[in-house]
């Protein structure tokens, strides 16, 4: 198959590329090279693969993308919570807007292929929890009333006792908190829509904390696990915020790529929105100090308490559906890549 692969020079992207061509696909990306990621052209970038550079809300830049592909893997994103609202345009420009001129083109071609959509876990807001009580219940945003407090955990809505978190499944409704997730949503609905009116199929993988080579060094819109790295690399603690315990599910970008080429390679008949993680949940914390751990000398994570209102406490996902529908499971588990996350090369 001809594939196009949208964001096709970021850490994500770049890396599907990679496995759509070692899988013998004819890969065509295209990028805009976004100053906020990218301060030059990546040297990693794959010469096997036909490139496309500008931006997918340009009508010129989208029609030569989507010429002759059979199928869309769409990982174009601004990422990230960002620095604060004054970065709504940028998202709601880079992610919605973008998407939308990517599937219009799509439709002015006629095409029948599939789209797979980088999803994302932030859609979900707080993931699951079960009271002993009252059994599986839906959580508020937390107050800052609470946090303020240091009351990291949320209760019970109904009786005010403590909840156990459990993995979130995708049909969970959704509740985005912040206006990253908002877009993410936005994204996903776009997408699915673009399915139903075109009898097509489409795949949206609901990525949940991505890390690995070529991630983006030194930015607020990169990863937490990049963010600690950077850190220690400057020979810097960690800090990390609230207590530390708050849970996450840390998938590698290789297990990504496998995922979206599955999705790719599917039943055409096929339709699915499911979580592409580890199955592994660690806390931040874990996750910290395994990266701190393998760099000799570096000081341990420090606990700083704060917050930021756009976080939830935990989220991690239920794998079953990906495996089922897909044929997916992580291949690297976290304690093992978070150690070769140590000393992988970083995008600068």
């Amino acid at each position: 198959m001809r594939v196009l692969v949208t964001g096709a020079a970021g850490f994500i992207g770049s890396c599907v590329v990679d496995s759509l061509l070692d899988a013998g696909h004819e890969v065509v990306g295209v990028d805009a090279l976004h100053p906020l990621a990218h301060r030059d052209t990546p040297s990693y970038l794959n010469t096997r693969a036909e490139y496309v550079w500008g931006d997918l809300a340009d009508p010129d830049v989208v029609r030569r993308a989507v010429k002759g592909v059979d199928a869309v893997s769409h990982q174009a994103s601004m990422v990230g919570l960002g620095v604060d609202f004054s970065d709504a345009v940028d998202y709601v420009t880079n992610n919605v807007v973008a998407t939308a001129s990517l599937l219009a083109a799509l439709h002015d071609r006629r095409f029948d292929g599939r789209v797979v959509l980088a999803g994302s876990m932030v859609v979900y807001g707080e993931g699951r929890y079960r009271c002993a009580r009252h059994g599986v219940v839906r959580v508020d945003a937390r107050p800052r009333s609470r946090l303020d407090r240091a009351c990291w955990e949320p209760p019970c809505p109904a009786c005010g006792h403590a909840l156990v978190p459990e993995p979130i499944g995708e049909d969970a409704p959704p509740d985005p908190r912040n206006v990253y997730a908002a877009t993410k949503l936005h994204q996903e609905h776009l997408v699915t829509t673009f399915g139903r009116e075109h009898a097509t199929s489409t795949a949206v993988l609901r990525y949940h904390n991505v890390y690995g080579p070529r991630m983006p060094r030194r930015t607020p819109y990169a990863g937490v696990a990049s963010i600690f790295r950077s850190a220690l690399e400057d020979g810097r603690a960690p800090r990390v915020l609230e207590d530390g315990h708050q849970r996450r599910d840390f998938v590698h970008v290789s297990d990504v790529a496998r995922a979206n080429l599955l999705a790719i390679e599917a039943d055409p008949e096929i339709s699915v929105t499911c979580n592409v993680a580890s199955g592994r949940p660690i806390t931040v914390l874990e996750m910290a100090s395994t990266l701190a751990s393998a760099f000799d000398g570096a000081p341990a994570p420090e606990v700083v308490g704060g917050y930021r209102l756009g976080d939830v406490r935990h989220v991690f996902a239920s794998v079953e559906r990906a495996r089922r529908v897909l044929g997916f499971s992580a291949a690297v588990p976290p304690e093992q890549g978070l150690v070769e996350f140590a000393t992988a090369p970083l995008r600068t």
